[in-house]
């Protein structure tokens, strides 16, 4: 066991059965939502991966692509989770690749000290308590290029600068911040990503078919087809808070979730709300058919002692079957797993909802009383209370009918601040690992 993993008392479960449905309601009783039953959920494996150094992992996928890691190894990789062909495989996905950020004068600027890196699709294996690396598939446009991790636009996306925060670099129109991942019937995967925000589909062998981004994005250049084809009030995003989880329904549908609540109409709506959204999108389709409103509980449930709303994110989405979804609630040190239903009569897309008029979704303090739906929601289980779970979950598949897989994200071992490197540029390692536990549930989830 990873001795940096917090050991915590075991979970209250609520049975997917139970009757009640918890709603968002403001107020005292939401400080504490009702449970049914006192079984409870426990780790019953963990593995970690080993350290694999960076230059030599992606110069093995793309030639030349990194003249030099810092001394950071291969990481990031718990963005998300989705189970493979076989049983105990999966494919998941690095982020934008080893990012940090420093304090300049009054400017937080946005490091990244290894430039080259090329985002990935990795397929792993847990073997006994190592997780094994069974095959890597890079990112690339349609020429075959990389493309990179490195922000989009400049005005929009923060300003990348190497490890130090004194250089600035290129932006890259390419650039995709991946997070959300799953593999279609047909052997491609589609993502999502943070900058656009995007919902991005990748052939097998990981070449970038079609970006779809919100209306009036205006990303030109790109070297693959960017199509604009997603709400436009999404171009009200937060900086590093685009989509993050991706769900991919029986019927073929993909399901977006939106990390953090958009800025709408203006940063101080967004930061106060407790309200994301979440897209449903057609494959056959090709276009939007669903929008959903998605209300946090208070941060305090979900991280006790926790007063920034801020601190809110969605990171996970997985399909339970049905119109069923699990979705993952969480700040940087705690994480609380959801059930919700897909209702038609919760839709969102094209009401007054789904646009900048005031007052906005994001703006009400009880969407019910201002006759806006949003989703009903059930308490599954509180993982800051299972024992051996570690932090920054950001990778959840279920195995089985009863077993959830969880992978963290470490952000490649990085922390922020100048002492993120050496006087000589290496990593100062956090000896945070990419962690991948199995959590057996008293309750079936399908």
């Amino acid at each position: 066991m990873n001795p940096r993993l917090l050991r915590r008392p075991a979970a209250v479960v609520l049975p997917l059965s139970a009757a009640l449905a918890l709603t968002a309601v403001v107020g005292p009783a939401e400080a504490e939502p009702v449970r049914h039953g006192t079984a409870t959920a426990r780790v019953v494996s963990t593995s970690t991966l080993p350290d694999i150094p960076l230059a030599p992992f992606s110069n093995a996928l793309l030639p030349g692509s990194v003249d030099d890691d810092r001394d950071v190894d291969l990481g990031g990789i718990g963005s998300d989770l989705y189970p493979a062909e076989r049983r105990g495989e999966y494919w998941t996905v690095t982020d934008r690749g080893p990012n940090g950020q420093i304090t300049v004068g009054k400017d937080k600027r946005r490091t990244f000290p290894v430039p080259g890196f090329d985002p990935a699709i990795v397929k792993v294996r847990a073997v006994g308590d190592r997780i094994r690396v069974l095959k890597s598939i890079p990112l690339t446009t349609r020429s075959g290029a990389p493309v990179t991790g490195l922000p989009n636009q400049p005005g929009r996306d923060e300003a990348p600068y190497d490890h130090s925060a004194t250089t600035p670099l290129a932006y890259d129109v390419n650039g995709l911040d991946t997070e959300g991942l799953v593999r279609d019937r047909d052997g491609s995967f589609w993502l999502a990503d943070e900058y656009g925000p995007s919902l991005v589909h990748v052939s097998a062998t990981g070449r970038v078919l079609a970006r779809h981004v919100p209306r009036g994005l205006a990303l030109t250049g790109a070297d693959y087809p960017v199509v604009e084809s997603l709400p436009s009030v999404f171009l009200k995003r937060k900086i590093n808070r685009g989509f993050e989880g991706l769900a991919l329904l029986p019927d073929g549908d993909l399901v977006m979730a939106l990390q953090s609540p958009l800025l709408n109409p203006d940063k101080v709506a967004g930061e106060d709300s407790r309200t994301t959204r979440l897209l449903r999108f057609s494959p056959r389709k090709n276009r939007v058919t669903a929008e959903y409103a998605y209300r946090f509980d208070a941060v305090g449930v979900v991280e006790p002692g926790q007063t920034k709303t801020s601190e809110l994110k969605i990171s996970s989405v997985v399909a339970l079957g049905g119109d069923r979804l699990l979705v993952q609630e969480r700040t940087d040190k705690a994480s609380r797993l959801y059930e919700v239903r897909l209702r038609r009569g919760a839709d969102i897309l094209g009401s007054r909802w789904d646009s900048t008029a005031s007052p906005t979704l994001e703006q009400l303090g009880d969407e019910a009383a201002a006759d806006a739906p949003v989703l009903a929601k059930r308490l599954v289980v509180d993982l800051n209370t299972v024992a051996g779970v570690p932090g920054k979950i950001e990778g959840i598949a279920v195995e089985g009918s009863s077993t959830l897989v969880l992978l963290n994200d470490n952000d490649f071992g990085m922390t922020d601040g100048p002492e993120a490197f050496d006087a000589n540029g290496r990593l100062v390692d956090s000896g945070v690992e990419t962690t991948l536990v199995r959590v057996r549930l008293p309750h079936r989830l399908r």
